[in-house]
């Protein structure tokens, strides 16, 4: 689900690049993380809420746990409502605030920044749910009916990006609506399910409206969303000091890698995702044993793929660059050079991901959060800052690769300490 999500948000990148111009690549990069900040809170209450409804499940309070399920599904469609209004409202401050940034930026670029972000703005409720859903669908044991509803969300988004963009030429408008669309689907297919469902293993009924379910959630998750977040705002830091160092071409060129990690990234957050009811289950049993088996085969797989993608994403750096470059040779070899150094970061990523989302099924959000946002928050954007001071505009590149490594080891500090403690 993870990959097909990422996929249908590279074939915007594609399509705006190829079919648009450069201006609106830009403006599309630009605004990109303001949306994933938004969609960080649907992301922390659906691992955080698994981790809570499979324990309850584990410990065989099954109508608690849909009780649980419920409020929360209720809860963020309501806050989803709250802050689709809030941020629509907010969109043209602070894409002319970040346009402001350096002399390079083109007015075109950020009036279509600020029509990109304004209708992603009115689908947050649903691009919430869609995340909220990927985590409860493999509690529910749907997880193929899981992989349909993201399939079908990221065809028709797939689809509509070719017929908006390059068949009517709507450019960024084109690339939000087809967006929506696809949010529609992966966001109301589920909740359709699970209000029509009754007889599966969790259901939406009658919420239990305790604030503790809510607190649980939010504290199991609070790592995912930092990590959520932190991921977002390092891209506006980044696209900060990409239009100081690079102008248009630099933000472009960012682009141009976040689409490309954006898959990499989901092999690593779809396994640790899909694991974790599984960890939480057996732990909330007392399983202790099915724990370190599910701890080890983890580990094995999470190197395995490590080294895989590291090789894949190096070796395929110009041909991934000149798929999105428009033409364009300078950004091809700006996004090439890039790509093969963020390439090094995925040798270490997938221990740090994992470790987050283990402690997460755990229920020690603490642990979690103190992973996620040292691997962001502290990690990558200090060094953001002090690499390129020292080794100049290449230093931008090498930041989320030291950023990695310094996390990955914060990650395995913390499992060789507590593997006594929950015996996996």
């Amino acid at each position: 689900m993870m990959i097909f999500t990422s996929l249908y948000w590279i074939v915007d990148g594609v399509c705006v690049s190829n079919f648009a111009n450069a201006s609106s690549f830009a403006a599309v990069n630009l605004a990109f993380p303001f949306i994933g900040l938004l969609g960080a809170i649907g992301f922390m209450f659906g691992t955080g809420g698994t981790a809570l409804v499979s324990k309850l499940l584990g410990e065989k309070k099954d109508e608690e746990a849909n009780q649980a399920f419920s409020f929360i599904v209720y809860f963020l469609i309501a806050i989803g409502i709250v802050i689709s209004i809030a941020f629509y409202f907010s969109v043209e401050p602070i894409m002319v605030a970040m346009g402001s940034i350096t002399a390079d930026s083109t007015e075109e670029m950020v009036k279509e920044a600020i029509l990109y972000g304004k209708i992603l703005a009115l689908a947050q409720p649903v691009f919430m749910l869609q995340y909220l859903f990927h985590s409860f669908l493999m509690v529910a044991e749907k997880s193929k009916l899981g992989l349909i509803f993201t399939i079908s969300s990221g065809v028709t988004n797939i689809v509509l990006d070719i017929l908006f963009i390059g068949v009517f030429k709507w450019g960024v408008a084109g690339a939000a609506s087809a967006t929506i669309c696809g949010y529609l689907i992966g966001g109301l297919g589920p909740l359709i399910y699970f209000s029509v469902k009754r007889d599966g293993i969790i259901y939406l009924g009658k919420p239990s409206f305790k604030a503790s379910h809510i607190y649980r959630s939010a504290y199991n998750g609070m790592s995912e969303f930092i990590a959520n977040i932190a991921m977002n705002v390092v891209s506006i830091v980044y696209n900060a000091q990409l239009l100081k160092a690079y102008g248009e071409h630099g933000v472009s060129a960012y682009g141009v890698i976040m689409y490309v990690s954006f898959v990499f990234f989901a092999v690593f957050i779809g396994y640790s995702l899909g694991i974790a009811p599984v960890v939480g289950y057996n732990y909330g049993a007392q399983n202790r044993e099915e724990l370190k088996n599910v701890y080890h085969k983890s580990l094995f797989i999470i190197i395995i793929t490590s080294i895989t993608m590291f090789a894949l994403a190096f070796f395929s750096a110009k041909p991934f660059s000149w798929a999105f470059s428009g033409g364009s040779e300078e950004l091809s070899e700006l996004a090439t050079l890039g790509l093969r150094i963020y390439s090094v970061a995925f040798l270490f990523c997938g221990i740090s991901s994992f470790a987050s989302s283990f402690f997460t099924a755990l229920n020690n959000g603490t642990v979690s959060a103190i992973i996620s946002t040292s691997r962001t928050m502290v990690f990558q954007i200090v060094f953001v800052f002090v690499l390129p001071l020292l080794f100049g505009p290449v230093g931008i590149w090498w930041s989320i690769v030291v950023g990695e490594a310094l996390s990955t080891l914060v990650s395995v500090i913390f499992l060789a300490c507590l593997h006594k403690k929950y015996g996996y």
